[in-house]
């Protein structure tokens, strides 16, 4: 018989080697289901993976966009992962995001024409303090009335969405939109323009902020106390208890940095990328943040190289669509595939597989 025995504590080899095996594990499924379609697997592995890099013709303008892409889902996944390491599940993070860039392009708005330096930075806070406000929700209902938080932050991402369609079409509506709903493209007011800060780069203020988030975070998690309480509250929850750590608090911190830092990649997004506030904005960085959480392993730098990835096929997926013509669905069944391969090759992680003799009646 094949049995599973739970391993004394978990292997560091197999925490390392998993989200490797689970690329290779996403890119043979994903490769079936591609041939199921009609296309050549080889050719669509290649079309997702490399030509966004490495194809003369569509790499100078693909590869400016992975970090334009990679830089929210790195922001959102930093936020969360700490909560996660500390058994905190923000599942939220999509309507946090929402919420952020409503609440900081109002601000950017209501200044509209005005031309100061500060006004973009005065964004920035309202977008953190948007997406902080929505996660305190979940987070004081924990905390006072033990309800869960992965739920309730869930079913805000819709009341999020909802309100994002009421402004887009009312409060935020560009008045000079001949009625069509959206705000202003804050590409035309520049105060408020998240631009590039290198030419051809893709790299703006959002990507800064995420390299930021990586180091403060890196810090956090391994010298300092509260990082420590963090790590002991995920592992060993009785342990931190007695040691001192204050769930509530704790419950507070993490939500509030999670959805402060989702805030903040709504805002950098809807002042550059994005352009405007619009009914369709919400992307889906929310819930992908949790892939790339998971898939570095909760680890800041295991995050920014897992950000990266997920950008790459985000940016490999558009190209297959356009040039293979493979379903828009595919290809986030095909994203969709990393979590689940990863999940499930992480069992390695806490246990060992035996050969057993059945024993006799």
């Amino acid at each position: 018989m094949i049995v599973f025995e739970k391993r004394p504590s978990p292997s560091r080899f197999w925490a390392a080697v998993t989200p490797v095996l689970a690329v290779l594990a996403t890119m043979i499924a994903g490769g079936v289901m591609f041939w199921l379609l009609g296309k050549d697997p080889l050719v669509a592995i290649r079309t997702i993976f490399w030509d966004p890099l490495f194809d003369p013709t569509f790499g100078a303008y693909s590869r400016p966009q992975l970090l334009v892409k990679a830089g929210p889902l790195i922001l959102i996944a930093i936020g969360l992962s700490i909560g996660f390491r500390a058994g905190i599940w923000n599942i939220g993070a999509e309507g946090q995001y929402i919420i952020g860039a409503i609440v900081g392009a109002g601000v950017g708005l209501a200044f509209y024409p005005t031309e100061s330096r500060l006004i973009f930075p005065l964004m920035v806070l309202a977008g953190a303090f948007g997406g902080w406000l929505w996660a305190m929700i979940p987070a004081f209902l924990r905390v006072r009335f033990g309800t869960n938080e992965i739920l309730v932050s869930l079913m805000l991402v819709y009341v999020a969405e909802a309100m994002l369609a009421s402004v887009s079409q009312g409060l935020l509506r560009n008045p000079d939109g001949m009625g069509f709903p959206g705000s202003r493209n804050f590409k035309e007011y520049p105060a408020a323009h998240n631009g590039e800060i290198i030419a051809g780069t893709g790299m703006h203020w959002g990507v800064v902020m995420a390299l930021i988030a990586v180091i403060f975070a890196y810090l956090l998690l391994s010298r300092h106390m509260l990082g420590f309480q963090v790590r002991l509250s995920g592992e060993a929850p009785r342990a931190a208890r007695f040691s001192g750590v204050k769930p509530a608090r704790l419950v507070l911190f993490c939500l509030g940095l999670s959805g402060a830092l989702a805030g903040m990649a709504g805002l950098f997004e809807v002042t550059g990328p994005a352009g405007q506030v619009s009914i369709d904005f919400g992307s889906g960085y929310g819930f992908t943040a949790i892939i790339v959480a998971f898939l570095g392993r909760l680890n800041p730098l295991g995050i920014l190289l897992a950000g990266l990835l997920m950008a790459l096929t985000y940016i490999g997926g558009d190209l297959a669509s356009l040039m293979l013509g493979i379903p828009a669905a595919a290809i986030q069944l095909f994203q969709g595939m990393l979590l689940f391969f990863l999940l499930a090759m992480d069992i390695f992680t806490n246990f060992r597989i035996r050969l057993k003799k059945p024993e006799a009646a």
